[in-house]
């Protein structure tokens, strides 16, 4: 490469990540408290399947398998081992915090259907935390002060230009329906 030239897998690294607008500390607070729930699910998974009810077996099984995909979802780096970790790892960052909060909290429900105890209720209140964490980063950042302060005062200009465009082409509507109305019944009569 010449001097010009710079390397395009930086070039990309850093597109991806401004085009996000979420910072870079709080993406790697989420995935470290995602890996966090995810082993903490896995440990209370084993802990649920010392037990003599075939659900409660299946449930920790369950909590197992869906705390290692958390785990290989957000630290592929854990199961480098593995030779298929890398295609599911490109996909894994190339989904929104919204789809992610849905993917850890939802499954994390299954179990705690099947058996409700102790170690299978903290298993998923892990796993439901860490989507939670990444259903916290999609609502996105709060207003500036300024913006909040006008909104609570009801001097939101931007909603009230709007309400004010609406309702011109919601008066303008009725007179051309109101007119054509009118022009409908003279044309009958002259017939």
């Amino acid at each position: 490469m010449g001097q010009g030239q710079s390397s395009p897998s930086i070039s990309t690294v850093s597109n991806s990540t401004a085009d996000d607008g979420i910072a870079w500390w709080c993406k790697i607070g989420a995935r470290g408290a995602c890996v966090a729930g995810g082993l903490g699910a896995m440990v209370t998974g084993l802990f649920s399947c010392i037990t003599v009810t075939p659900l409660c077996l299946v449930a920790g099984v369950l909590l197992i398998l869906i705390g290692f995909s958390v785990v290989m979802l957000e630290a592929p780096c854990c199961c480098q081992f593995m030779d298929f970790i890398q295609p599911v790892s490109r996909f894994s960052e190339r989904r929104t915090p919204f789809q992610k909060a849905l993917i850890y909290g939802l499954p994390a429900l299954v179990p705690l259907m099947l058996c409700f105890s102790v170690t299978t209720a903290l298993g998923c209140a892990l796993l439901f935390a860490s989507g939670g964490v990444y259903g916290i980063i999609a609502l996105g950042k709060k207003a500036e002060r300024d913006v909040m302060m006008s909104r609570a005062r009801g001097d939101d200009l931007e909603m009230k230009e709007t309400l004010m465009a609406n309702e011109e082409s919601a008066s303008t509507n009725q007179q051309s329906q109101c007119t054509g109305s009118v022009l409908d019944g003279a044309s009958s009569a002259d017939l």
